[in-house]
């Protein structure tokens, strides 16, 4: 779970924090690190040597969801990503998309991966990258995915900037 969990999708509030996250800095070095609210302990934050991700929405849980209802949640999360990179690319310009499936694999291999992708995964963020490569004049990128870890849990939307190129894998 988020911190996110029971807030609804508010397209102006994820512009804002996406936007606001493209200015915040990252740690130029150091361990990765997940951060959690200090009441719920719920995931707030992951930052790690040049790059941060934070959770903009989250789903309701899927417990005991089947098809439609299933497919609905999972229309949902895309149709609110699609809403969120479209508003981004009058901002930003073009995205493009990189798949996670070659990192996936190797890290459930038990190979190395960057510490980008070891943050994505170990937070059930499995999705392709929406990418904008770069998005702010300083040569930073930023990116959204879609992820959940099972069944039962809710889909995630998350946004993550960085410092340094993103490697296709």
């Amino acid at each position: 779970m988020t911190s996110r969990a029971g807030e609804p999708f508010e397209l102006v509030r994820a512009v804002a924090e996406a936007e606001q996250l493209l200015a915040t800095p990252v740690p130029p070095a150091g361990p990765t690190t997940a951060q959690g609210d200090p009441a719920t302990g719920e995931w707030t934050a992951t930052e790690g040597a040049g790059f941060r991700i934070v959770p903009l929405w989250e789903g309701d849980p899927l417990t005991g969801v089947y098809a439609p209802e299933w497919n609905d949640a999972e229309e949902a999360a895309d149709a609110h990503l699609a809403a969120l990179a479209e508003e981004l690319d009058r901002r930003w310009g073009p995205h493009r998309m990189l798949p996670l499936h070659g990192p996936l694999r190797a890290w459930q291999a038990g190979a190395p991966v960057e510490p980008l992708f070891q943050a994505l995964f170990a937070e059930d963020l499995y999705g392709d990258l929406t990418l904008w490569d770069p998005a702010a004049p300083d040569g930073r990128w930023a990116a959204l995915t879609v992820g959940h870890s099972d069944g039962d849990a809710p889909l995630v939307l998350a946004a993550l900037v960085g410092e340094r190129a993103v490697a296709r894998q």
